[in-house]
């Protein structure tokens, strides 16, 4: 796992995280509770922004870090498997008639 999808998934647990937190600010009656979940939850998005920022920084320098970039070379190199394999079976195929005549 690369550094720029470590940083994307850690971006969305965190945005979950605080979305959970503010979940439970609302699902509480008790004021200081209700409080603390909610400044819990402001702190995870202050944290969520910097760390958006590292990331836009990061893939700046080190353009491969893309997220976009690199769905594009996992789906290329999905079809590059997938004609690979394809490729392989029918070789297979043909070799085992060979021996079957």
């Amino acid at each position: 796992m690369t550094t720029g999808t470590k940083l994307h998934q850690t971006i969305g647990q965190l945005k979950a995280a605080a979305g959970d937190l503010q979940g439970f600010a609302l699902d509480t009656d008790d004021p200081q509770a209700k409080q603390m979940f909610t400044s819990a939850s402001r702190q995870l998005d202050q944290i969520v922004q910097q760390v958006s920022a590292r990331t836009n920084y990061v893939e700046r320098q080190e353009p491969t870090y893309r997220m976009d970039q690199m769905a594009q070379q996992g789906q290329q190199q999905q079809g590059q498997q997938q004609q690979g394999g394809a490729q392989q079976q029918t070789g297979q195929g043909q070799s085992m008639r060979r021996r079957n005549r």
